[in-house]
Parts: structure tokens; C-alpha cells; sequence
């Protein structure tokens, strides 16, 4: 219950959420609340995601989902505060984590609200393509979505100090592109999430192509242009 009245707190009171960050204020208790709370309601989303296929396939996202994000957490983390910390930034490096973990929580909180949608069109089409295009389209309405409250958080602790303030903004918003393009990168690496259904259930598919190329493909699929094997 503790860890949905955190989860409570980041969306009705964001602003006194942020504070109690910058003033290092039950850190650890926030992290792992955020954290039990993520990876729960990544595992049922990356269940849904992976029902189209088989069983295997629903556990294998369920476990892979949240692998996912906290994968791309661990590698993009440091270069977040090492450049805050470069343009006079004051945060640590557990605060900086704590407002990713944020992110995360938001995104994973939105996902789960779309789930019944995507079981709605799980059940109502069987247009692979389709199905993926779905999924992207709902990571990425849920991913702008923790992103806007990471950024929100870094103003707020960012806001005792406005030396270098203007500098960290842009620093934040090319770390924004970096977190997009490693998180993609890593879910290409972990893919299949899906399952495409005319290929038997496997864990990691072969290195090799890229994800955009990929969506690229699958638009063309959908819009008669080329197939997508």
C-alpha cells in the first residue's frame, strides 16, 4: 500500500514529490517503492504484449519489459549527472536516479493504463504489423509522459540554483535523446517482445538491422509498399 501511496503522490502532488528529492528526503524509501512498483506493471504489460504468441512468449516480455527499462537506467544514469555536475549542478547521484526512477514510474503507471486498449485490439485484429505499430505508438505517448515529469523534476531541484541553469536544460534535453535512442537500441537487443506469429517462440533473436529501419518496414507492410519478413 506504501508504494501506491507513493505512486499516488507523484501524480496528484508532482511538485511536493520533487522537493522531498531535493531535500534528500526518504530517498531510499521513494527509490524502492518506484522501483517494486515499475517493474510490476511493466511485467503485466510486457505480458499483454507478448500474449499474441504463446504462453512462453507472455513470460518472456513479462520479464523482459522491465529488464528494459532499468537496463537503459543503469547505462544512461551516470552521463545524466556527470554532465549536471559539469554545469554546477548540486544534485547526487541517488537524486538524479531517484527522478529517472520517476520517469519510469509514470511511464510504467500509463502503460498499464493502456492496457485494456491494447487487449481490445489484441483481440479484435491479427495484423501483426498493425499490432506493433500499436505498441510503439503507446510506448511512446507513455515515454513523453515520464519524460515531461523528469523534466519538471530537474527544474524543480535545479531551481535553488540558477547559475548554469540555462546549460543544464540543454543538457537535459540532449540526454533525452541519448535515453531515447539507447532505450531503443536495448529493446532491439532484447527483442522479440511480440512475437511475430508465424515464427516459433524465441528468447533473443539474432543481432542484425535496427528498430527504426524496422518500424519503417512495418509501415510499408501496413500501407501495401514492401512485406516485412
Amino acid at each position: 500500500m506504501k508504494d501506491l501511496a507513493v505512486i499516488e503522490t507523484i501524480l496528484r502532488n508532482r511538485y511536493h514529490f520533487f522537493n522531498e528529492i531535493r531535500e534528500g528526503i526518504g530517498l531510499p524509501e521513494k527509490m524502492r517503492a518506484m522501483l517494486i512498483s515499475s517493474v510490476a506493471f511493466l511485467a503485466v504489460y510486457g505480458a499483454v504484449m507478448g500474449s499474441t504468441h504463446s504462453l512462453w512468449q507472455a513470460l518472456s516480455s513479462a520479464a523482459k519489459l522491465p529488464i528494459l527499462f532499468l537496463a537503459t537506467l543503469v547505462v544512461c544514469s551516470p552521463t545524466l549527472y556527470f554532465f549536471n555536475v559539469l554545469f554546477g549542478s548540486k544534485q547526487s547521484l541517488t537524486q538524479n536516479m531517484a527522478l529517472i526512477l520517476t520517469a519510469i514510474t509514470v511511464t510504467a503507471v500509463l502503460l498499464l493504463s493502456f492496457a485494456p486498449i491494447t487487449v481490445f485490439f489484441l483481440l479484435t485484429t491479427s495484423h501483426y504489423q498493425f499490432f506493433k505499430l500499436l505498441n510503439v505508438a503507446v510506448f511512446t505517448i507513455a515515454g513523453s509522459m515520464g519524460v515531461l515529469f523528469l523534466s519538471q523534476g530537474m527544474r524543480v531541484i535545479s531551481a535553488s540554483g540558477k547559475e548554469g541553469a540555462s546549460a543544464r536544460r540543454r543538457v537535459l534535453r540532449l540526454w533525452i535523446l541519448v535515453y531515447a535512442f539507447v532505450g531503443s537500441q536495448m529493446a532491439w537487443t532484447l527483442r522479440p517482445f511480440i512475437g511475430a506469429p508465424s515464427i516459433k517462440f524465441e528468447l533473443f533473436r539474432q543481432l542484425g538491422g535496427n528498430f527504426y529501419t524496422n518500424i519503417l518496414a512495418s509501415i510499408g507492410e501496413i500501407l501495401g509498399f514492401v512485406v516485412v519478413k
